[in-house]
């Protein structure tokens, strides 16, 4: 990408509220049939023009089309019951009703392929499209089937390395999977999770990135980060592996957090998406705060490989507060960028 710093988000933006209720996480629709087909769209195009708005580089869909970033991929797929459900507990943290896997999964149908090619219509700026990673879609279901977490991701990966195919010929720039379980089961990373995630990407000529984060700001997780002392070392398990494997870019958690900036020394040579916006607060940052994390990591990431991000998706947020970050991350890119060409 010919632009220095280009700025990005890691994940979802608010829902506005004739879509769903604001500021909740898996907030039911308030339209269906058509008319939630074409509220969507309009969702869709809502938070591109306040992302461009915003001075957002990479734009993406803001995750308007879909309740959440897993489930939503899952349900479109066969050998997943959604109605014989089980208590799980997600990444070791907190315990929720997931569905089941009763049978061998498989993929029918593109799930957001048509979704991208519509977010590709109304802009020329480069796309990024999340999905949900191998190891953190096995994370989100109780596997009554394979019963064995690798077999499942394994089958997992097959299935999103279509969907990232056909989501690459409608036109998306960048496919980012997302992996928050990468910072909780250290050594599955490393013996398959890794691997899986390259089985997913396979064969695809747009740039890949993996979104590794610690949550979003909610109770759960913010009292889950309490625990981790002062520093946020979980980074050090799996960056010596993925600095080897054929991802292009690496999403971190970086603003507020308790992440130690000299671990990302050990993705060198990979791009590197820098989130320097806290979603886990309603304080929005200042344009020199952002600046400043930049800066600290710009000691160990080369600048034509450094992507300004946020830390996660912004869904629990206002739009208000939501405005106010990418504004911040935009300008705080920006004092970076000129003092970079000057």
């Amino acid at each position: 990408m010919a632009l220095l710093l280009p700025t990005s988000t890691a994940g979802s933006l608010p829902k506005p509220s004739w879509l769903a209720e604001p500021e909740k996480l898996w907030s039911p629709w308030k339209l269906e049939g058509d008319e939630l087909i074409e509220a969507k769209q309009d969702a869709l195009r809502l938070t591109l023009q306040e992302q461009i708005h915003a001075g957002i580089d990479i734009v993406s869909d803001g995750e308007q089309t879909r309740q959440h970033f897993v489930t939503t991929f899952i349900e479109h797929l066969d050998g997943v019951d959604f109605e014989n459900r089980e208590t799980v507990k997600i990444r070791d943290r907190y315990e929720a009703s997931v569905p089941s896997v009763v049978g061998a999964v498989s993929r029918q149908k593109p799930v957001f392929v048509e979704d991208a090619k519509f977010l590709r219509q109304q802009t020329d700026q480069p796309i990024k499209w999340a999905l949900p990673g191998p190891m953190t879609m096995v994370d989100t279901l109780y596997d009554g089937h394979y019963k064995s977490r690798e077999k499942l991701a394994w089958e997992f990966a097959t299935i999103l390395n279509q969907e990232a195919r056909e989501l690459e010929a409608a036109g998306v720039d960048i496919i980012q999977f997302d992996e928050p379980a990468f910072n909780v089961f250290f050594d599955e990373v490393n013996d398959w999770g890794i691997a899986t995630l390259e089985r997913a990407i396979e064969g695809l000529k747009c740039e890949t990135a993996v979104h590794i984060c610690y949550g979003y700001g909610i109770k759960a997780n913010n009292d889950w980060k309490k625990t981790l002392g002062s520093e946020w070392r979980q980074y050090e398990e799996a960056f010596p592996k993925l600095q080897q494997s054929k991802i292009d870019i690496v999403s971190l958690e970086c603003q507020n957090s308790h992440v130690p900036m000299e671990l990302i020394e050990l993705i060198r040579g990979k791009k590197v998406m820098v989130g320097a916006i806290d979603v886990a607060t309603n304080i929005i940052e200042t344009p020199e705060e952002v600046a400043a994390t930049l800066r600290k990591a710009l000691q160990f990431v080369d600048a034509d490989k450094l992507y300004p991000s946020t830390n996660c998706g912004m869904t629990p947020l206002s739009r208000q507060v939501a405005r106010g970050k990418l504004k911040a991350l935009s300008a705080g890119a920006k004092i970076v960028r000129d003092e970079l060409t000057a």
